[in-house]
């Protein structure tokens, strides 16, 4: 499909609900050009609004917690977006893209915007082009950017690596689970957030921040001037959502702009090493002769005729092999 890039980056910048929706299509497609090309014309409108990132384990209450938050901070005033990332399926590679019906009255707000991505397999449960999508909300004027992972493997890092704030989301009964987190996993958040503390679940909840707020003493910090709060919320009550916005400006106060640019150049570099990574085994994938020797190797590896670090080693080699001989002949 052949974009006007010019149109729909203006069309973003002034804030077009309907440019923004095409403008991230297009993000997400396999054209990288037109992508590149579109971010790099909105870059100079990016960069100034909060990016908060919201993780925990299926059942959390993520969705409700944002659905309720979300509507609290456009009490504020504040244009929001929320960027929800759903699993996709390692068979049909399908996506149920649900979060965006479970926000039924955040998606009303003409001040809203709510993106439905799937995962596409990344590990981390964040989308390959979340962070472009940021960068793109950002544009369109949007001053709060909530990116909800789908709480699997690495989403703790890797939304830390793409977000300024971190709220990890805890369910009441979160003893056990405590015992199960990762310790970087843990330093990673910003806020702590016990969800359902309401009804039969309140003493629970209550018990469960007394737990982390014991873990926190054990605990290093990605910043020594932020001890992350633990907090507890009832997103069917609404109850606490203006406490746990208090933090969020805190967080994003003056004094502290210079932790947060810092930590998105560190962003910066991450991402541009993880698309190298990317982008080179994407190319590798697109050769025949390659992916034939990567099904020798499997079926060598599988019969226990070679250690994998050396079939790993040897398709390494055969790829660039071939790049040094299609680029001599270029």
């Amino acid at each position: 499909m052949n974009y006007d890039i010019p149109t729909l980056a203006a069309g973003v910048i002034a804030g077009k609900r309907r440019m923004l929706a095409k403008a991230i299509s297009l993000v997400e497609s396999a054209d990288l050009r037109s992508a590149f090309s579109l971010v790099e014309q909105i870059l100079p409108h990016t960069g100034k609004s909060m990016r908060i990132g919201v993780t925990g384990s299926p059942g959390a209450g993520k969705s409700s917690f944002i659905e309720a938050f979300g509507r609290y901070i456009r009490t504020t005033g504040k244009k929001t977006a929320v960027l929800a990332i759903d699993p996709s399926s390692e068979i049909s590679g399908g996506s149920i893209l649900g979060d965006k019906a479970r926000m039924v009255n955040l998606a009303r707000d003409e001040g809203a915007f709510i993106r439905p991505s799937p995962s596409g397999g990344t590990l981390g449960g964040v989308g390959r082009v979340t962070r472009e999508t940021i960068l793109l909300c950002e544009a369109a004027g949007y001053e709060v950017v909530i990116v909800e992972t789908m709480g699997v493997g690495q989403a703790e890092n890797e939304v830390a690596s793409m977000t300024d704030c971190v709220l990890a989301m805890m369910l009441p009964n979160a003893g056990d689970e405590l015992q199960g987190i990762k310790r970087g996993s843990m330093e990673n958040a910003d806020i702590f957030i016990v969800t359902k503390a309401d009804g039969a679940t309140a003493a629970a909840a209550n018990e469960a921040a007394r737990q982390i707020e014991f873990s926190l003493r054990f605990m290093r910090w990605k910043s020594s001037d932020w001890k992350p709060p633990v907090l507890k919320v009832s997103s069917h009550e609404n109850k606490a959502m203006d406490e746990v916005w208090k933090y969020c400006t805190e967080f994003f106060g003056e004094a502290r702009e210079p932790d947060i640019t810092a930590r998105r150049a560190r962003q910066n570099l991450h991402w541009f090493s993880v698309m190298t990574r990317n982008l080179i085994m994407e190319e590798a994938y697109k050769s025949d002769e390659i992916r034939s020797a990567i099904a020798k190797s499997n079926h060598d590896i599988e019969e226990g005729k070679i250690l994998p670090s050396r079939a790993a080693v040897d398709i390494v080699r055969r790829f660039f092999h071939n790049a040094e001989r299609i680029q001599s002949k270029v």
